[in-house]
């Protein structure tokens, strides 16, 4: 994918990039040029030098091509061990994301029921995050059948939490629209940012896994990131009361 001689030329933070692109480039072709940085341990400066020694004009082509280069060699390689999730936690550990979940909370908070949607494992744990959320005295329900009927009643007052790993299944935006012309707030929670779910919502959590599919039909992504920002969304809401001042939560 890369030219070797060019590859002999960089230096030892670029190598750095080119090493972290060659190992998570399912995820990578998601992420933007800051969280490529982050991961990689370097700065965005260092990752367009990068670019410019592979000879692509930026970022954005530098992805293009992996993309491309992804579906040329669409070879079913299954990430095993804790690498990708512990890639997934270190892109986490900054202010934007906890900035992002305090900010779902807050949607959460003035509404006074959520609904959680998703379909298949997605719809797992749409049951999960409804109970989760349950827990802490928020009214939640989970609507796992995508055909389910949405009035302007239940969306009134309400907040959808919509769950998609590619935020591309026809149902799923389907259900989203009708919660969008109920005047419901959504929010999306999937892997691809750009995905028409994601401009659906009013409010989007993305993160970056590699997507995985076997027999282009049954997926197989990790859930893990999902689960970890429902439980991080119902700690924040438990922690916080109305007023904003902290509940008492009890650590056993």
């Amino acid at each position: 994918m890369f030219n070797a001689r060019k590859i002999a030329a960089l230096n030892a933070l670029e190598i750095h990039v080119h090493n972290y692109i060659i190992k998570n480039i399912n995820a990578v072709i998601y992420m933007t040029i800051r969280e490529l940085a982050d991961n990689s341990e370097v700065s965005t400066a260092t990752v367009l030098r990068f670019c410019k020694k592979m000879d692509f004009k930026g970022y954005a082509e530098l992805k293009t091509c992996l993309k491309i280069h992804l579906q040329k060699n669409s070879t079913l390689l299954i990430p095993h061990g804790a690498e990708e999730i512990l890639t997934f936690f270190k892109s986490i550990r900054n202010d934007e994301f906890d900035e992002t979940i305090g900010c779902a909370a807050n949607h959460i908070k003035s509404a006074e029921r959520v609904f959680f949607v998703g379909a298949g494992s997605s719809g797992s744990l749409a049951r999960y995050g409804a109970r989760f959320l349950s827990n802490i005295g928020k009214f939640s329900n989970h609507i796992d059948d995508p055909w389910y009927p949405v009035s302007t009643d239940m969306a009134q007052s309400a907040v959808a939490i919509v769950l998609s790993v590619s935020g591309e299944t026809p149902e799923i935006i389907k259900i989203a629209r009708q919660f969008v012309i109920h005047k419901c707030k959504v929010i999306s929670i999937t892997s691809n940012q750009n995905s028409t779910l994601a401009k659906l919502a009013d409010f989007t959590i993305p993160y970056h896994v590699s997507r995985i599919l076997i027999d282009n039909e049954y997926d197989i992504t990790t859930q893990i990131p999902v689960m970890f920002i429902l439980e991080s969304i119902g700690r924040k809401l438990a922690l916080t009361s109305d007023d904003g001042s902290s509940q008492g939560v009890t650590f056993l």
